[in-house]
């Protein structure tokens, strides 16, 4: 503007072209998703190696980047109560060193090359993942299979990463969210691994040893049990070659008889309440909820949209939130592992409102119970569920991640092609019987962490 100060009408012009040029990069970026959805993730391949391990691929050159996702098939519901923590332990010390490398030999080497690679720990499995310039592939596979395959779990680094775990554990103890959260998990899973923490606890964690992880890694860490999973700048042939020179001596192996404890609604509601000098309440309500391969997910998640999942669009966001004004944000969500999950409502208020809040929370589960939702709610609900559906698939991580994801719950290689029908198939019949089936509004976990001379619930 030859250096003179914008008018306000200027400033909006200038707003509106810059609104309007960001509409159509937008545009131009989801086209572009789209065409890669469609070019990259209908060419995934699926190949069973004879040592057992499952790799798929996904090949796309756009990108000199290789990514790279294993899954092994043990988290948390492979340990015990008294050594909760051992899967945690296991993933954080996976890259701290190798019958052939220190950890600070991975950590140069890894640095060096500009690659990542991190290991994590959760319910159901633990994952390795890498990623890499295509041009360093042959070195950052050779690290990563060296960390799969050989962890040395050394004693120091052990002491180590605990004494960091139980510091972090200690720390969380004053997030009154950590808190509501913890005991949210252990009422609803009662004794299940599901209602324990992934870190575990300071008893638990000090239970562990050395030898516990070892015997982990060499329980479960096995090609039988784990799925590898390859996206980017790589061909079917040279894949082959990695496979064979870093991965071909895993051998397969008998895993352990695994014990599954049976998971159960609760008969009666329950009410916990913490102490904390708080302003606001920290509240949690819910029940438990359904597993991953469960036939009535995809109603289920239209339903959690519309009730709580789908931001300001959702009913209990526009009630609470807008009309009621009670909260800033409130939020449901379904969260769905193996062999089971939970259902919950989340929300932060004032602790002299709390009871206003939950009895608005119950209300709407109610209300969503007894009458079928709205044909625009539906609708709604069904374009974003299969309009976001794409953002999972717009990065070689992603893919990568993804496509580990789809097989280890089983859900088929046709899953990219098949997601959208399967939300486009259910009725408001659909949303109206899961809402009845998985919602309780009468024996439900309700968890209050907040100032309780301040909270007054009317029973």
């Amino acid at each position: 503007m030859d250096g003179k100060r914008l008018t306000a009408e200027n400033r909006r012009d200038f707003v509106i072209g810059r609104r309007f040029l960001a509409w159509i990069v937008f545009l131009l970026v989801f086209l572009f998703a789209f065409e890669t959805l469609d070019a990259l993730a209908l060419d995934a391949k699926r190949t069973e190696l004879p040592n057992g391990l499952v790799v798929l691929h996904s090949e796309n050159h756009n990108l000199p980047i290789v990514m790279v996702t294993a899954i092994v098939k043990a988290g948390q519901v492979h340990e015990s109560e008294a050594k909760a923590g051992t899967a945690y332990l296991v993933a954080e010390l996976i890259t701290e060193g190798t019958k052939n490398l220190t950890s600070k030999d991975i950590s140069e080497e890894i640095d060096f090359i500009g690659a990542s690679l991190d290991a994590g720990a959760g319910a159901d499995y633990t994952t390795l993942a890498l990623s890499v310039l295509k041009k360093d592939l042959k070195k950052g596979f050779a690290l990563f299979a060296d960390v799969l395959l050989n962890p040395s779990f050394p004693e120091d680094e052990l002491v180590r990463v605990r004494e960091r775990a139980k510091g972090f554990l200690a720390q969380q103890e004053e997030d009154p969210s950590f808190l509501a959260d913890r005991a949210f998990r252990k009422e609803v899973f009662g004794s299940h691994p599901y209602g324990r923490l992934v870190e575990g606890s300071p008893a638990s964690l000090d239970a562990i040893t050395r030898d516990d992880l070892v015997r982990f890694h060499s329980d479960f860490f096995v090609p039988n049990n784990a799925i590898l999973s390859v996206a980017g700048d790589l061909t079917p042939e040279e894949l082959k070659s990695l496979l064979e020179e870093h991965l071909g001596a895993w051998k397969t192996k008998a895993l352990p008889e695994k014990c599954t404890m049976p998971l159960h609604r609760r008969d009666e509601k329950k009410v916990v309440r913490i102490d904390k000098d708080l302003t606001q309440a920290n509240i949690l309500l819910g029940n438990i909820g359904i597993s991953r391969d469960n036939p009535d997910y995809y109603a289920v998640s239209v339903l959690n949209y519309i009730l709580g999942g789908g931001g300001f669009a959702s009913r209990l966001m526009r009630s609470i939130r807008d009309t009621m004004g009670l909260a800033y944000d409130v939020h449901s969500v379904f969260p769905s592992f193996r062999e089971g999950g939970m259902f919950k409502v989340g929300v932060q208020t004032k602790n002299e409102s709390a009871h206003e809040a939950i009895s608005e929370i119950l209300r709407q589960m109610r209300q969503i119970r007894s009458e079928p939702v709205s044909d625009s709610e539906l609708a709604d609900a069904k374009a974003y569920l299969t309009g976001s559906f794409l953002r999972r698939l717009d990065t070689n991580r992603k893919i990568a991640d993804f496509l580990a994801s789809v097989e280890f719950y089983n859900l088929g290689m046709d899953y990219v092609t098949k997601y959208a029908d399967y939300i486009n198939a259910v009725t408001k019949e659909d949303v109206l019987r899961v809402a009845r089936k998985y919602l309780d509004p009468e024996q439900y976990v309700l968890v209050i962490v907040a100032n309780q001379k301040k909270v007054e619930l009317k029973e």
